[in-house]
């Protein structure tokens, strides 16, 4: 049988170990006589899974005690409405960093709740870079600045975490909001530069359905927006041990495999390492190519997704065609976009994008 490589922006690949375990331990958890999908979100066989995914979670990423770690469902499209509604309290502003559509869909969401400035922009160069930090204009007022660190669709990442303190005015009291839905643990980061960070688990953790919050316990005593409903409120699953409602128990469950298994690969450190020699081995074919095209900026291109056109648009639909028979799917650029797209997080061995390189090649051979 042909091996497969899944090259989807989400839901994305997930580790083959993870798969195999979770085929095991379907019908009868360790002993348990029961599959997770069937447990009860209060009795001890689940508590003890979702305590060891928390737990694992603050080792790998090194999240300080005065932060809280929430499971939530709804995706990380719901947070676009809860950050505002929790992180407003008296203020009526917001600041947003403006770079793809995630973030743009973010600020739109914020906007019914209030006034939303944005604070930097890459719309001047078509979203393919990243505004530096020296032409933010933060405002004073403004209850918190989100940004989206990774744009999934249009393939800018943030190399570096915003130091606000550094950025014009000295904002460095305004809590940063992240939309880290598709780079998170797949890298280093510092968790204590962040007020909240939010992330959909269906393309580096786990499977659809799982949104994980990070939030800074202070900012959980501030009011919520008025008229917020009890389920958007993040001190309702904070006093809850995220168990308030039933949670996504069984996205939980897999995500607690693949923590277990990124400390296998050896932590955030490595799989960056990782990560960054899969990046590279796809982008200089396409940077010492006359038949690819990558359009953003450099130093802002994203590890997770690559987007990249051929120089003939008409070629498309056959590139597509040749590489699925190859095994390599769902590399279809995203439709407001088009082109081509592969996101190489971090379950995608190297030898996924060994093979799409080489292919990439053959391909090129053949239509020159």
């Amino acid at each position: 049988m042909r091996k497969i490589y899944n090259f989807s922006a989400g839901p994305a690949v997930l580790p083959e170990e993870v798969l195999k375990q979770a085929r095991e331990e379907m019908l009868d958890w360790q002993g348990s006589g029961m599959s997770v999908m069937e447990m009860s979100h209060r009795g001890k066989e689940f508590m003890s899974i979702a305590d060891k995914a928390e737990s694992a979670l603050r080792e790998l990423a090194n999240i300080p005690q005065n932060y809280k770690v929430l499971f939530l469902q709804g995706g990380a499209s719901s947070q676009f409405a809860a950050v505002p509604m929790n992180l407003l309290g008296k203020s009526t502003q917001a600041d947003y960093v403006h770079t793809g559509q995630w973030s743009k869909k973010a600020a739109a969401e914020a906007g019914q709740y209030c006034s939303v400035h944005v604070a930097a922009s890459s719309q001047h160069d078509g979203f393919n870079s990243v505004p530096p930090l020296e032409q933010w204009h933060i405002s004073p007022d403004a209850a918190y600045v989100h940004y989206a660190s990774n744009e999934t669709i249009g393939g800018v990442e943030f190399q570096w975490t915003p130091d606000l303190s550094a950025a014009p005015g000295n904002h460095g009291e305004i809590p940063l909001v992240a939309d880290m839905s598709s780079n998170f643990l797949s890298r280093p980061f510092d968790v204590s530069k962040f007020g909240l960070i939010y992330a959909g688990a269906q393309k580096n953790v786990g499977p659809a359905g799982l949104v994980i919050v990070i939030i800074r316990e202070d900012l959980l005593d501030i009011p919520p927006f008025p008229g917020t409903p009890t389920m958007y409120r993040y001190k309702t699953y904070a006093d809850n041990a995220s168990m308030y409602n039933t949670p996504p128990t069984y996205a939980i469950y897999i995500m607690g495999l693949v923590m277990e298994w990124l400390k296998k690969q050896g932590g955030l450190a490595a799989i960056e390492q990782r990560n960054i020699a899969k990046a590279r081995l796809l982008y200089d074919l396409i940077d010492t190519s006359n038949f690819y095209h990558c359009p953003v900026n450099r130093a802002d291109r994203s590890r997770m997704n690559v987007p990249f056109t051929l120089s003939d648009p008409g070629l498309d639909e056959a590139f597509l065609k040749q590489a699925q028979a190859h095994g390599l799917l769902q590399l279809k650029g995203h439709r407001s976009v088009g082109g081509m797209r592969a996101s190489i997080y971090n379950a995608m061995p190297l030898e996924g994008v060994q093979a799409l390189v080489a292919f990439m090649q053959e391909f090129e051979k053949n239509h020159v």
